[in-house]
């Protein structure tokens, strides 16, 4: 089954939560990302909605770095800047010993 490549700016925010989570890519796993174009009288960017399943033994910590403050951090990406960040549910833990997490961003183009 082919995925659609993610824009830019979905690129550069899904590696900036791996980092964040501070666990492989391998370990952070897009489940769904849904990217749309946003535009202001002033600005231009896209708002996102990503589904992500994290798993592996230390999945709750790994949740926690991701999630703690998340609507304070100042992410780094090339070209983009959030805007706004935040869960739009509570994490879900799987049977597997797994966690999803629901979120959704706003990023602006530089």
């Amino acid at each position: 089954m082919m995925r659609p490549a993610l824009s830019s700016a979905a690129s550069s925010l899904y590696r900036a939560l791996v980092r964040r989570a501070e666990i492989g890519g391998e370990r952070l796993l897009l489940v769904d990302w849904h990217s749309t174009d946003w535009q202001s009288l002033t600005f231009v960017g896209e708002r996102h909605a990503a589904q992500l399943r994290v798993l592996g033994p230390d999945a709750g910590a790994a949740v926690d770095r991701l999630c703690r403050d998340l609507g304070e951090v100042e992410f780094t990406l090339s070209g983009h800047v959030v805007a706004d960040i935040a869960l739009t549910a509570p994490p879900e833990s799987n049977r597997d010993g797994s966690i999803i997490v629901q979120m959704e961003a706003l990023t602006i183009a530089e």
